[in-house]
């Protein structure tokens, strides 16, 4: 199974499948796509994914990208361990749970909304990292609703780790790349707390990796 990943370093999309792919134990490459040099807008970056973003997975020829697509797709062609509950009232909240981060709270701070921001409306970087800060703060404050009206343990959904636990990882690293105590969220901080204890989390991380410079 050869399986080549466009990533980059800070992308919490790629942080997503980098974990998927850890916890079932699948070997990757991982190709660099700059997104802060703008590297996605390059031509040939466009053949690989017509959105121009990251991550792109390709396995055995197939192209798939968008990160949850990528994570579910992962589940099917290798199902050990299960990320995804066989109980359809589970699955549904488990896509609810990771689509708060997905869909909601982190596309709202991805370069190409940063520099949307300068360039149409001249925010400058105070302005540009308090706009993160703020939708930083939404989506956790949103998990840590959710996680008190159905808690579970050690995990979102009880014992078994499941995407929602990787899309809620992934917005603790929104907080951590923005500098922001979580104390006010004990419920998302003692899951993420739980979730970076494993190597395919704490390996996965943003800071972890090649790129990453202090």
């Amino acid at each position: 199974m050869a399986i080549q990943l466009y990533g980059f370093w800070r992308s919490n999309a790629a942080f997503r499948v980098r974990v998927a792919l850890a916890l079932k134990q699948l070997p990757f490459e991982e190709i660099e796509i700059d997104l802060l040099a703008g590297r996605q807008f390059d031509a040939g970056y466009a053949e690989v994914n017509a959105e121009r973003v990251v991550p792109t997975l390709v396995h055995d020829g197939r192209r798939i990208f968008q990160s949850l697509a990528i994570l579910e797709y992962l589940d099917e062609i290798h199902p050990s361990p299960r990320l995804m509950p066989d109980n359809v009232e589970d699955r549904a909240y488990t896509r609810a749970l990771s689509l708060v981060s997905v869909a909601d709270a982190h596309p709202l701070v991805v370069p190409r909304v940063r520099k949307h921001l300068t360039d149409t409306f001249g925010a400058d970087a105070n302005a540009i990292d308090a706009w993160c800060r703020h939708w930083a703060e939404e989506g956790l404050a949103t998990y840590e609703r959710m996680l008190v009206q159905r808690p579970a343990t050690p995990f979102a959904l009880g014992t078994a780790l499941t995407l929602a636990d990787i899309c809620i990882a992934g917005q603790k690293i929104i907080a951590d790349l923005h500098k922001l105590d979580i104390d006010a969220f004990p419920n998302v901080a003692a899951l993420t707390k739980r979730c970076f204890e494993l190597p395919a989390f704490a390996q996965a991380h943003p800071f972890q990796q090649p790129g990453y410079s202090r």
